[in-house]
């Protein structure tokens, strides 16, 4: 059987419904962390006007090739799954040929598993990456000027550090500043189910 996450299974139509008008003028999508590749197939299939990345740490892009033929889609916008390593800067990928620009750059659930340092990594390899006009964006849990959105996510954040004191729920504004450096500006933060937020940011053209 392959990798299953309920909670990709649960937010993908949610998502989907704030990603159309997120990434309606993009092209070329790479997601980071794709984990299962639910999300994946499913945005392949469901936003035709984009060409989709998967990409994740190399032990993970099996089980991603075998969900895409498991699909058994004629999803040609679903690129094959790349190997990327957050903190291996710079990441297998370029702005600086039009032709393999990436003009958006998705992930989800991945900045509060990582330690601050890859979250810091991460922002570097958008900042390499993603095109002039580009769109970012990312889902998960966030704090707000310190505080938890919700007693849950206080819970939820310990639980993270116990299993790992260089995880946690990070501090939008922390996250916000890392964007700002390079270059981006946030243009959208959709409250999602499940105690999540999507926030989108623009690099200018």
């Amino acid at each position: 059987m392959l990798p299953f996450s309920a909670a990709a299974e649960n937010n993908k139509r949610p998502l989907l419904e704030k990603l159309k008008d997120a990434f309606s003028e993009s092209t070329r999508v790479l997601e980071i962390a794709s984990g299962t590749g639910q999300h994946a197939v499913f945005f392949a299939e469901n936003l035709p006007h984009l060409d989709w990345r998967p990409s994740d740490l190399d032990e993970n892009l099996p089980a991603i090739d075998q969900r895409i033929v498991q699909a058994d889609a004629d999803l040609a916008n679903l690129l094959a799954p790349i190997e990327l390593d957050m903190s291996d800067l710079p990441w297998p990928v370029s702005a600086s040929d039009y032709e393999d620009a990436y003009d958006g750059i998705y992930t989800a659930n991945s900045l509060h598993i990582v330690s601050w340092e890859l979250v810091e990594a991460f922002f570097e390899g958008v900042g390499e990456t993603l095109a002039p006009g580009g769109v970012l964006c990312i889902y998960g849990p966030f704090k707000y000027e310190g505080t938890f959105t919700t007693a849950s996510n206080e819970t939820f954040d310990k639980s993270l550090r116990d299993r790992n004191p260089e995880s946690g729920i990070r501090d939008f504004e922390a996250v916000n500043e890392l964007a700002e450096k390079i270059g981006l500006k946030l243009i959208a933060d959709h409250p999602m189910p499940a105690n999540n937020q999507l926030l989108v940011w623009k690099r200018a053209s």
